[in-house]
Order: structure tokens, then sequence, then C-alpha cells
């Protein structure tokens, strides 16, 4: 799930289609002769939108009468609210990038396909080969609602040469929280404007994202297992959001980034240690030039790792057979192992099958994203997901807003969960 990791952009295309009566392609469909045309709304720039637009035009290519048109319709918070619209007035795509977290909230529509029977009975796709959080996020009480799109997962990035300078070991995987927040504390120094950790303080998504491996390390989490009331309120969302808070406000060993992405130049600049980020950034890291590593997040108290993982679905909606077979056909073609492993090498984003790792340029992958090995195996550690509720953007946003006051100082962890918890407790409640 990439707030800022894919591209926050809203699309102009689609303002200015509203505004002066363009079509936009869901609406320029062909005649009964014309070819079936798949339109796919997505988020993506740069490469990854030049790669999905080249393995378009190779599909139709290959199924003549099928052309897949891809179209940038943005990716934001914002999203979700655009496909209802565009459902709510019967003109919509045939496919659609959405949020794993929003996989409750796109169940309930009449217009989406459960693709049970497309997926999961079919041998020759073998379903089992995405990884488990990616089939749990896709399926809603039992319904698969989407294809994986995208699996994300958090993992620490250090600068060794702050490291060096402060003649410390590199982050292993035997490191505990002790070892982290000792290694922060130690990688800080004022005078230098360097800190040893950041983290988002902005209460947004991010912020609820770089805390949940915490609480989940810790043995949290942050709904009852019927999803029926919070619990991050509980001891182990205490030790995790205290470990924070001491590292925020004693140590003042973090930095906090208030949504503007500075930590990422200072990170490359050599001011900020350690970083808790994801793949999207290993290009730009390559670019910087920096000397980096990447390594696991410590291990919480009982000597658990975790990781939040970040599963989006390609989700198909209804438009009759013809165009809802060819959106089937597409995806399952799209997402089989040959061009995922082609997807993973061309954009460096992490292959969403399991068995790409045998693929004979899986090797070349690695090769050409030093690090990326790290963030694959650390799929392993994604022992949890995000709830599947339709209220998940108001509980990210109560458990963002605790974490931020925590880390500035305004309220104490015990306090914060708490109010966060109350409030959660009444989104569900309320339906």
């Amino acid at each position: 799930m990439r707030s800022t990791r894919v591209a926050l952009t809203l699309t102009l295309a689609l303002l200015a289609a509203a505004c002066t009566g363009e079509k936009t392609p869901e609406a320029q469909q062909t005649g009964s002769e014309g070819p079936v045309i798949v339109v796919m709304w997505h988020g993506y720039t740069g490469i990854e939108a030049k790669v999905l637009k080249a393995m378009a035009n190779d599909y139709s290519k290959e199924h003549p009468g099928v052309v897949i048109s891809p179209f940038f319709y943005g990716n934001s918070s914002y999203a979700l609210q655009k496909l209802e619209t565009a459902l709510a007035g019967g003109v919509y795509p045939d496919i659609s990038y959405l949020y794993g977290a929003w996989g409750a909230n796109i169940a309930q529509s009449p217009r989406l396909v459960a693709l049970n029977d497309y997926v999961e009975n079919d041998t020759e796709y073998d379903w089992q080969d995405f990884w488990e959080v990616e089939r749990s996020v896709a399926t809603v009480d039992g319904k698969i609602v989407g294809i994986p799109a995208l699996v994300d997962n958090l993992a620490l990035v250090y600068n060794k040469d702050l490291f060096d300078d402060a003649g410390l070991g590199y982050p292993s995987e035997d490191w505990t929280w002790d070892d982290f927040r000792d290694a922060a504390k130690a990688l800080t120094d004022p005078a230098k404007k360097q800190f040893g950790w950041s983290i988002y303080g902005d209460a947004s998504d991010d912020t609820t994202w770089r805390f949940m491996p915490f609480l989940w390390a810790a043995g949290g989490d942050l709904l009852s297992e019927d999803n029926s009331e919070a619990v991050f309120n509980q001891e182990p969302g205490l030790e995790a959001l205290t470990l924070l808070g001491q590292m925020a406000n004693e140590d003042e060993s973090i930095y906090l980034d208030m949504g503007d992405g500075t930590s990422f130049g200072l990170f490359t600049s050599g001011h900020i240690a350690m970083m808790s980020t994801g793949p999207w950034d290993l290009a730009s890291l390559k670019e910087s030039g920096v000397d980096f590593g990447v390594q696991i997040l410590p291990a919480g108290p009982s000597g658990q790792h975790a990781t939040i993982s970040g599963p989006d679905n390609w989700v198909v909606l209804d438009n009759g057979d013809a165009r809802r077979s060819a959106a089937i056909d597409w995806l399952k073609w799209y997402s089989a192992p040959e061009q995922v492993m082609r997807w993973s090498l061309e954009t460096g984003d992490l292959p969403i099958r399991q068995s790409v790792s045998d693929s004979p340029d899986y090797e070349k992958y690695l090769q050409e994203y030093p690090g990326i090995d790290v963030w694959v195996a650390n799929e392993a550690n994604a022992i949890k997901h995000l709830p599947q509720v339709p209220q998940y953007p108001l509980i990210s946003e109560a458990i963002g807003n605790a974490v931020a006051s925590v880390l500035l100082g305004a309220a104490t962890p015990q306090e914060a969960l708490d109010a966060a918890a109350q409030k959660v407790n009444s989104d569900l409640a309320s339906g």
C-alpha cells in the first residue's frame, strides 16, 4: 500500500474531462464489430507506467481483437472515492488498481467480479504461488476481490559511513529493540544536526505504516480477532509506542518528517543514519551514491521480527461478458511468472510470486538491485496484515494521530492509545 510510495499526484485528465465533457477511455468503447477494449485505471508514473504500457501492447499484439488501454487516474486517498463515484454513475473501468486496505470497501459493490472460480480453482494459474499475505489481503469473507498488483514491505536502510564513523557494527538479523535504540542514540549528534533514525510524524498513513511493525513485533494487533473492537491500546501497543516515545523525547534520536519527504535527502546527505523504507526507494538510493545497507527490522520483546507488507490489488468490474472475460484473461497473463519476472527486472519492484526466484533472470534481478534480496526474504516476516474492514482509513487516521502526539511529546503513550481506541470503537460500532 503505497501512500507516498507510488505517486500521490491526482490526474488532471479526469478533472478536465469532468469540466469539459471530454470522454475518458471507459466511455470510448467500440461498437459490436470493433475490438474489445479493456480499460485499466492505474496510478503508475515513470518507469512503471512505461513498462505497463509496453506489456499491454505486447498482450494486444498476441491477442487480436483485444486492446488493453491503461489510463492514469491518480494514486492517492481519493482513488477509492473516484472509483465509487464512477460506479455510482454507471461509467467505470474494467480493471482498477486499489490499495489492499480497501478490499472490504470494494467487496460491497455489486459490480465487483469475484475471482474465486477464475484463479483459485485454476491449477495452471497456481494461486498458492502468491505470498500468503497477498492472498489474505485479496480475500474478503471468502471472496477473492482482486489479483495481486504489487507487494511491498519495510526494512531498515542504514548509512554505512555513519556507522563506520561511530565505530558501530552494522545492523544484523539478531538486533533487538535495545540494540536499535542504543545505535540510534549513539548515531545522534546535535552539533552536526545528525539523527539516528527517522519516522513520519505527520499523523498520516505513513506514520501508521512505520508503527505497525513495532506493534506486531511486540505481539499486538490493531483489532480483536472478530474485528469488533480496538486492542492496540493493550500492553503490546503500549510497549511499542513507549519505545518510540522514549527515542523521540528522551534520546532525541528521531528526526520527524512532517510529510514533506525531507528525511530521504537528509539520509543520503549523511544527517540521518537509519530509516525504515521499502524497495520503492532503492533506485533513488542507488542514484544518490550513498554507501547503504539493508537489514530486516529489529526483533520485538519476544524475539519476533515483523514487517508491514502492502499488497495492492487489481480489481475487475463487470462491464458485460466480453469485457469481463478479456479483463480476467489479461490479468492472468500479466501476473503469470514470466511477466512478473519481466516487471520486477525492469521496474525494481518486488516479485508478487514466490516462484520468480527460480527464474533464469532472478540472479540478474538481484545484481541489478543490490539489497533487494533482503526485501524479498523479508516477506516471510509479514506475519500479519491490516484488517479488512471498511473503516480502515479511519483506524489508520486514529493510529497516526496517536503516534504523532507521542512523538511530539503532546501525550503519553497510554493516553494517546486509549483516545485512539475510543475513537476506533465508535467508528466500528457505527458501521
